[in-house]
């Protein structure tokens, strides 16, 4: 029988301690075949998501409930509490107002099994799947993503993110974010805007409540933000969690190189050797190699 690739990659997640098919965090266990809902990698369901984002305004974007198990999820919004204040990155401009997780931090053991899953290759051929781009790279490091949040009267202006990764030069191609916010309400604000492309009116709302993902497809119409500021009650942040996936400048270009492969092993030795015995009359080379032994 073939390996269960939901099982073998998150078994090799050396953020908790294991028992044959489980996770166990803080007293919670979690079965590792069900920290995603297998019924969305079903053929049919790819589909189906792939149908939903291709018709979707006012850019290519999709909305899933539920991909990840709700005691996962659970176990990563507590870590926002346990997140060390040095671990914590402080944005606030006149356009934008929220932490996030430093870039390559120690994050808490739910919070790194989230992000072990979503870089996997298995979750990311997914993600290729339903959004159509082909060979997608995940970013282990999390720049621009990680554990996000903001309080009571944050906000964040209408933007489109950035093009490229800033250290390795890839093409963002899209975002993913998880919500965290069980019975979040409408009135407190601080829902997601999808604006049209000339940024005069928001198109859609997405209330960033618990188990709540979205993709979005980065592009030149992708301008979304929460600019209303957040009206929630005081010990009511809005939390997020959110990964990027990057493709190549190369990526579908012809290679330059005529061997992508170079052995080292006796390979000047053969071929003065191949020179050799074309240079060599036949009767010589054979008793060559009748001394030699080769």
């Amino acid at each position: 029988m073939a390996p269960d690739p939901l099982r073998t990659e998150a078994s090799a997640a050396p953020v908790a301690t294991g028992e044959g098919d489980f996770v166990t965090i803080r007293g919670v266990r979690l079965q590792l075949s069900e920290l995603v809902n297998r019924k969305l990698f079903e053929p049919e369901a790819r589909k189906k998501l792939r149908d939903e984002l291709l018709a979707a305004k006012p850019f290519p974007h999709l909305v899933v409930e539920g991909i990840f198990h709700p005691d996962l999820l659970k176990l990563v919004c507590e870590e926002f509490e346990q997140h060390s204040g040095l671990a914590w990155q402080d944005v606030k401009t006149r356009y934008e107002s929220f932490r996030r997780s430093v870039m390559g931090g120690r994050l808490g053991p739910a919070s790194q099994l989230y992000f072990d899953v979503v870089n996997s290759g298995w979750f990311v051929e997914w993600v290729s799947s339903i959004t159509g781009a082909p060979y997608l790279l995940s970013d282990p490091h999390l720049y621009g993503g990680g554990l996000h949040e903001s309080r009571t009267g944050a906000a964040f202006a209408i933007h489109r993110d950035f093009n490229r990764h800033r250290a390795t030069g890839l093409q963002n191609e899209m975002v993913l974010i998880t919500y965290l916010n069980k019975d979040w309400q409408p009135e407190w604000h601080a829902a997601l805007e999808l604006w049209d492309k000339n940024k005069k009116a928001c198109v859609k709302r997405v209330e960033p409540e618990f188990g709540r993902s979205i993709f979005m497809l980065h592009g030149p119409a992708s301008f979304h933000g929460h600019p209303t500021p957040s009206k929630a009650p005081e010990g009511r942040p809005r939390r997020s969690i959110a990964a990027y996936y990057y493709s190549s400048p190369e990526a579908g270009k012809p290679s330059q190189d005529k061997m992508l492969t170079n052995f080292m092993t006796r390979f000047g030795a053969d071929r003065f050797v191949a020179i050799a015995r074309v240079m060599t009359p036949p009767i010589v080379w054979t008793a060559l190699k009748k001394v030699t032994g080769r």
